[in-house]
């Protein structure tokens, strides 16, 4: 038997909103104006990061961001958008995205969420622009081993000067 227009929506809706609970940075972007080739390659970039990327409806994305507890990010759902999903890396939807859209004008992002928070498009802008995880662990390791450098080099002066 196959299933009415009306249960077949409400399946999406639930699908969605299930999405939207699991994943840990969802970004919503504008992609008119690319070419059938140039969605392509960003999809593929998505998915070579472990990000899955769809093109929903708008009255199910937007019922399904309600459903999941994301009134702020319906507002922002109007309009022919893409969501960018991921489950596992919290900087890579945004970070492709970014990228691509300095490629490509017509690609804007919207709004997203990030670990459980509706997100600006600054934020999801700032997130884009982190440095890389071993460029921060780098930057951590400098600032930890700074001021035992010091203290070593002042010690070395205090024995040296007696």
């Amino acid at each position: 038997m196959q299933k009415t227009v009306i249960e077949r929506k409400v399946e999406a809706v639930r699908e969605l909103s299930e999405k939207l609970g699991r994943a840990t940075t969802v970004v919503a972007f504008d992609y008119p104006g690319l070419t059938v080739e140039q969605f392509t390659q960003l999809r593929g970039q998505l998915r070579e990061a472990g990000c899955e990327v769809t093109v929903y409806k708008n009255n199910i994305s937007r019922r399904a961001s309600i459903a999941a507890g994301y009134d702020a990010l319906a507002d922002s759902l109007s309009g022919a958008k893409a969501l960018a999903i991921s489950y596992l890396d919290v900087v890579a939807p945004a970070k492709i995205i970014y990228e691509f859209a300095k490629a490509n004008k017509v690609v804007k992002i919207q709004a997203g969420i990030v670990e459980g928070k509706v997100a600006s498009v600054d934020q999801i802008n700032a997130l884009a622009t982190l440095p890389s995880r071993e460029t921060l662990l780098t930057m951590l390791a400098v600032g930890m081993l700074t001021p035992i450098k010091e203290l070593a080099i002042g010690l070395n002066m205090i024995s040296s000067a007696e």
